[in-house]
């Protein structure tokens, strides 16, 4: 029961990521995987043998009929060449001596059916025994006959076949055939000697092969008729038919066929100098056991392994990672912020330090809280005040400058302008102490610096700024855009043989406040893009704010999703991206002015 209660609890906590179950899937999958292997390599070995053990054997067998059949075929071709020997020597084909010799040869062997000398043009000179021939035999037109004219001097092999050239004989023969020279009233004249042998012989010889239950032997010639096979008459009615496509491109070897929806094996030999071709055909279930044994055996293996390492692991794992979960347990305690929680914990020895050392970090982290908390505050507010504080002093000295040469060239106007844009510049960015301004009062800003700059800078560039009426009421961090613009005119046109442009373009975009800064200055490389944000601020060129410190100021204010977005490419300009969240003044009080 507690062992089942164990597989339970380990059912219901189930996570992939688990100590527990880590170490019994671990566990279980090395050791499936090994015995799946060891299985595998030893099924592939042994069936591997046991299938050329069964090829092996299966053709041991088909060539012991080779031997037999070449043996015998051999012999017939010894008594061919006798006969035509005996036929070339005798003065006269029709001499009695001859029918004697022929008789004696005929009559000691039982397969032998019969022997006849026939004329090129199908005349009979002489046959033994001496039988009367049928009329329409259609002599010269049987294969025997036509193969031995066609090919003069080489020994033919017919395929079986009823024997009807004579009268009173109805048998299966092989017919053996060739042209030789015989002797007739002191003239040498050629014929076709043809020898017919009893199929019974072949016959035999085929039955006493035993490849199993179902299968059997069949001999076929090098065109692919059929000499032998134990369904002979199911082979001539059409009623069975065997693939001789593949084993004509065979004379020797095994394979495997699936003929008739079984695996059969296949194996081939060539008898000489008949050009016949012995097929033994096995089925493979009958041989072929080993490998469907090894394959159950192996999986019944495989399911039983795996459920007893599955048995195993569940229960040592469950020892080995019951510590760890209550330390788990702890750890989500103070998760939830009860850091008056404290870990007691038995177990293994690395457990058991690493509750203690829990218990050292809760009771320090208890010791830093309250501490931590309060300088996180304090250095909040002072890290906007110290970041919105930082306007370069050399702007100013610089203004008052331009200022004093304009008055000593007698450009009141211009002298006018300048100071009157400066102190809307600086009444601007004192705000009140606020650090949120309206859209309309940023862009009424960096318009002043604009105006003194391009005062300054004697017309080097134009600008323009263009914002949608919907947002000028929109609350935004200030000071934002003075440096960026700052840096353009600074690092962009001032640098510029040709004359300088910036665009400011303010639009909302999915409640999303978007400032576009567009500059047609020398742009930057893309190397130069990626330290951007990460080199420190200069005052020397720039106001002091610079880039980094506007990040950090919209990062801080509104998080880490928010900044800006650079794109720059070099002799075309750079476009400066500010993305905040698009603030109305009813949406949200000013927090800033709160701490004030």
């Amino acid at each position: 029961m507690k062992f089942w209660s164990m597989i339970t609890r380990f059912l219901r906590g189930f996570h992939i990521r688990k100590i527990q179950v880590l170490i019994s899937v671990s566990s279980i999958t090395i050791t499936v995987v090994v015995v799946l292997l060891v299985s595998v390599m030893l099924f592939n070995r042994f069936s591997s043998a046991a299938e050329e053990n069964t090829f092996l054997g299966l053709g041991q067998t088909i060539e012991q009929v080779n031997s037999n059949l070449e043996l015998y075929v051999s012999g017939m071709e010894d008594i061919f060449n006798v006969v035509e020997e005996k036929i070339n020597k005798m003065p006269d084909v029709t001499d009695q001596q001859l029918g004697e010799q022929l008789d004696t040869i005929i009559n000691t062997r039982d397969d032998l059916v019969s022997m006849a000398l026939f004329k090129q043009d199908g005349e009979l000179v002489r046959n033994v025994p001496s039988i009367p021939m049928r009329q329409n035999t259609k002599l010269t037109e049987q294969p025997w006959f036509e193969t031995a004219i066609s090919k003069p001097g080489a020994l033919q092999f017919t395929a079986p076949h009823i024997q009807n050239l004579f009268k009173w004989q109805y048998r299966w023969v092989v017919s053996l055939s060739k042209t030789i020279m015989y002797h007739e009233n002191s003239e040498v004249k050629v014929g076709v000697l043809v020898i017919d042998v009893n199929f019974r012989t072949i016959d035999q010889l085929g039955q006493k092969v035993s490849l199993g239950k179902k299968g059997y032997v069949y001999i076929i010639d090098a065109v692919g008729n059929m000499v032998y096979h134990p369904q002979q008459q199911l082979i001539y009615a059409g009623l069975k038919y065997e693939n001789l496509e593949s084993v004509l491109n065979y004379k020797y070897g095994s394979y495997l066929d699936y003929a008739d929806g079984e695996q059969r094996i296949i194996t081939i030999r060539t008898v000489n100098p008949t050009g016949w071709k012995i097929v033994g055909v096995a089925y493979a279930d009958e041989f072929l056991t080993t490998r469907r044994e090894l394959s159950d055996f192996i999986i019944w293996f495989l399911i039983i392994v795996i459920i007893a390492v599955l048995i195993v692991n569940i229960y040592i794992s469950a020892k080995i990672s019951q510590p760890i979960r209550k330390l788990e347990r702890s750890a989500y305690m103070v998760e939830k912020g009860n850091f008056q929680t404290n870990v007691y914990v038995s177990g293994a020895y690395e457990v058991e330090q690493l509750s203690k050392r829990f218990n050292l970090m809760l009771r320090r982290i208890r010791e830093l809280m309250d501490q931590i908390i309060q300088e996180q505050e304090a250095k909040r507010k002072s890290e906007l005040d110290v970041l919105q504080s930082q306007i370069n002093p050399h702007f100013l000295y610089n203004t008052l400058n331009s200022v004093t040469r304009l008055a000593e060239l007698g450009r009141s106007e211009e002298v006018v302008t300048t100071i009157t844009s400066l102190s809307r510049f600086f009444r601007i960015s004192l705000s009140s102490g606020s650090h949120i301004i309206t859209v309309q009062a940023e862009l009424e800003h960096v318009r002043h610096y604009l105006i003194i700059q391009t005062i300054r800078f004697k017309n080097k560039f134009d600008y323009e700024i263009i914002c949608e009426d919907e947002v000028l009421e929109c609350l935004t961090l200030k000071l934002i855009l003075q440096p960026l613009v700052e840096n353009a005119i600074h690092h962009g046109i001032e640098n510029s043989p040709e004359k300088g442009f910036i665009g400011i373009y303010v639009s909302a975009e999915d409640d999303k406040l978007i400032i576009r800064i567009k500059d047609n200055g020398v742009g930057m490389s893309e190397e130069k893009l990626k330290k951007i944000f990460s080199s420190v601020s200069k005052s020397g060129g720039g106001s002091g704010v610079g880039v980094r410190n506007v990040q950090e100021r919209i990062s801080l204010y509104y998080g880490k999703t928010f900044g800006l977005q650079f794109e720059s490419e070099q002799e075309e300009g750079t476009t400066v991206t500010i993305t905040i969240p698009m603030v109305k003044p009813d949406d949200i009080p000013d927090p800033r002015e709160d701490e004030s």
